[in-house]
């Protein structure tokens, strides 16, 4: 392993210290070395703080970064937001070489922190561990050039394909270390998608139940704006940001006002989506985008995924297989809808992976064509 490679290496550890903090933000580690030590690091803890060359060059004397070699995942960014540019700090700590993991396609970015650099007399290189740095950033790659969220779509499921018995029992198909591992994707990922069929059969309250996690923005496909006044999601909207995405048609009908009075009160953001009776999808994600959530977690059904799946909209998936067969005719499966008439029509995953929790399994792909990777 070369140096470069080691110190990236360093620098990729660090940036998976701010999963689920610093969207829409990436997550971005930096790694300062002098004499072939490492005399600081840092990385992007938070939205709206330092990022991680400032971390790491606040974090050591001037004499050591005098000269010294930076290695940092995302190009420096040279614009100035809620914090002020790294090239500049950069400069003013008088770096002599940066090592850089992928560029950053942030347009008000894309090239210029390395330019500025360049021209400074700096040493720049790129490209080292590009895919690691692009794959660690996927959310942040696809919303930077769409505008639209990331959407991931994670479901349970038996050997025989069942997500619950016919009869609607789905406690539960995996075991506990399984649905440790659902809350680590609740806070990865910046908001939750689930159908009101989910919400009416198992009144879930949609959190992150993980020491030191971030809830994620609740989202509730309610066409008929069913959503119940005394559910676990209503009574808990004013400390779970929650948006319950119903039609237009809904919305204004005059024997719902009532109901939606009492929604909005108990803090519910209702978000009118679709003219018809059936929630606009694209339309939802574009909304989603604008509202600054750039990744969805979607818990939902076979209903919802197969809506999702048939009209192109899944970037990622996650399927934990549970070591139990269900059997039943009626028992659901995790993707209903029209399905693929012939098996060349099916959707493929590349890039599969599979890791095993306790007695569990998760196979998690990308269907094709596949995430945005910045090439």
């Amino acid at each position: 392993m070369s140096y470069e490679e080691k110190y990236m290496r360093r620098a990729l550890d660090l940036a998976r210290r701010g999963e689920g903090w610093t969207s829409p933000n990436p997550m971005v580690g930096c790694v300062v070395v002098k004499n072939g030590q490492i005399v600081s690091e840092g990385w992007h803890e938070r939205c709206g703080k330092n990022h991680a060359e400032r971390n790491a060059l606040l974090h050591c004397r001037e004499e050591d970064a005098e000269g010294a070699e930076l290695y940092v995942t995302l190009e420096p960014c040279c614009h100035t937001g809620r914090t002020p540019p790294c090239t500049d700090i950069i400069l003013q700590r008088k770096i002599g070489a940066v090592y850089v993991g992928s560029e950053d396609p942030n347009p008000k970015v894309a090239g210029g922190g390395l330019r500025i650099l360049r021209e400074a007399g700096v040493k720049v290189e790129t490209g080292h561990l590009q895919r690691e740095c692009i794959r660690l950033n996927e959310v942040f790659f696809h919303y930077i050039k769409t505008g639209t969220p990331f959407i991931v779509s994670k479901y349970a499921m038996s050997l025989d394909g069942k997500i619950a018995c016919a009869g609607g029992d789905s406690k539960w198909v995996t075991g506990k270390e399984a649905r440790e591992a659902v809350h680590r994707l609740r806070n990865r990922y910046r908001a939750i998608l689930v159908g009101i069929g989910t919400v009416l059969l198992d009144d879930p309250l949609l959190n992150c139940r993980m020491e030191g996690g971030r809830n994620p923005v609740r989202v509730i496909c309610d066409s008929n704006l069913r959503l119940p006044l005394k559910s676990r999601i209503t009574e808990s909207a004013w400390e779970i940001r929650t948006l319950d995405v119903c039609s237009e048609t809904a919305a204004a009908a005059r024997e719902n006002r009532e109901k939606r009075a009492g929604l909005e009160k108990a803090g519910v953001e209702i978000l009118p989506c679709g003219t018809e009776p059936k929630i606009d999808l694209r339309r939802l994600f574009a909304e989603l985008g604008k509202l600054g959530i750039d990744s969805v977690l979607v818990e939902g059904g076979g209903t919802l995924n197969g809506s999702l799946f048939e009209a192109g909209l899944v970037q990622k998936v996650y399927a934990f297989l549970g070591g139990k067969i269900i059997g039943g005719r009626e028992a659901k499966s995790p993707v209903e809808g029209r399905g693929a008439a012939l098996m060349k029509d099916a959707v493929l995953l590349r890039e599969l992976q599979i890791r095993r929790f306790g007695d569990d399994f998760c196979i998690c792909g990308y269907p094709q064509p596949g995430p945005e990777e910045g090439k």
